[in-house]
């Protein structure tokens, strides 16, 4: 690919960022995979296309819930044709934001590092819950849980709501969880029509040059959420998972430290996963 047109202002664990001008970028994801904060070496082929398919689906979908990070504009617009055609499955106009220095965790099911968390203390994240749950059991109410977000290579850490309001303000702090709350329980309701249960998911929030919350990054992806087949679906058991769970699962079972570099992940693993996540579209988008 020839040189790209804009300059780079930031790269994460997965997307890259470009200035446009003063009130645009064009967010483009990569074929990176993250994994307990760690960036693997080995890509996923075709992920980023993917995720974004499926991250501007439910933009789309909710955007009644919410405003979100779209301009309006196309790839096509901001870039030579060439680059245009190469990028515009995986990359999009968004406004440029401040971001929310929380992120925002929303768990509907008991699970992941909230299952060790509630089989040490009874609680998650600080909120007690009623004894005798079980492993990926619903939980009796959707949970909001923020984190902290690191820099890359760090790890993201659980915070209590009180700490989330000391770090953001108790009015956003307020909101954010209540947006979140409330775009997590729509979404989960049309994926559990369409055969997936999102056990838990995390969404990123900017304000706008108004102070407006706005939804922006990637929304209930296979790389944001934990996502199961609601048909294998049963409680006291983790159900297999259609997203990047799938790696995480055989990096677990690697013996790994969690702490880079990362084991390099066998083909079939990569293959398998590569199928997991265009499934996943499939199912919510008939893609």
């Amino acid at each position: 690919m020839s040189e790209m047109a804009l300059h780079k202002i930031y790269s994460g664990k997965v997307r890259d960022l470009y200035e446009i001008d003063a009130e645009r970028m064009l967010m483009v994801a990569s074929d990176r995979l993250s994994a307990f904060d760690v960036i693997l070496d080995d890509p996923i082929p075709g992920k980023g296309e993917i995720l974004t398919q499926i991250s501007n689906f439910w933009f789309d979908k909710l955007a009644h819930v919410m405003p979100n990070h779209f301009t309006g504009d196309d790839v096509a617009d901001v870039l030579p044709p060439e680059q245009a055609h190469i990028l515009a499955a995986r990359a999009v106009v968004v406004k440029k934001l401040t971001p929310v220095k929380v992120e925002a965790i929303v768990r509907g099911y008991l699970a992941g590092s909230g299952w060790k968390d509630y089989q040490k203390t009874g609680a998650v994240c600080g909120i007690a819950l009623p004894a005798g749950l079980q492993e990926a059991q619903r939980l009796p109410e959707v949970l909001f849980t923020p984190s902290t977000k690191a820099a890359v290579g760090d790890h993201d850490e659980n915070i209590s709501f009180a700490e989330c309001e000391r770090i953001i303000g108790a009015e956003l702090a307020a909101q954010v969880r209540d947006k979140a709350i409330a775009l997590y329980t729509e979404a989960a309701a049309y994926a559990q029509q369409r055969g997936i249960i999102i056990c838990d998911t995390k969404f990123e929030f900017g304000l706008d040059e108004h102070g407006t919350l706005t939804l922006m990054d990637e929304v209930l992806t296979p790389d944001s959420s934990r996502f199961w087949p609601a048909s294998q679906y049963q409680v006291g058991t983790n159900p297999p998972s259609f997203d990047k769970q799938f790696v995480r699962d055989w990096l677990e079972q690697s013996g790994w430290n969690k702490q880079a570099p990362a084991p390099r992940v066998p083909a079939e693993v990569i293959a398998q996963t590569v199928a997991k996540y265009r499934e996943a579209l499939h199912l919510l988008t008939d893609v």
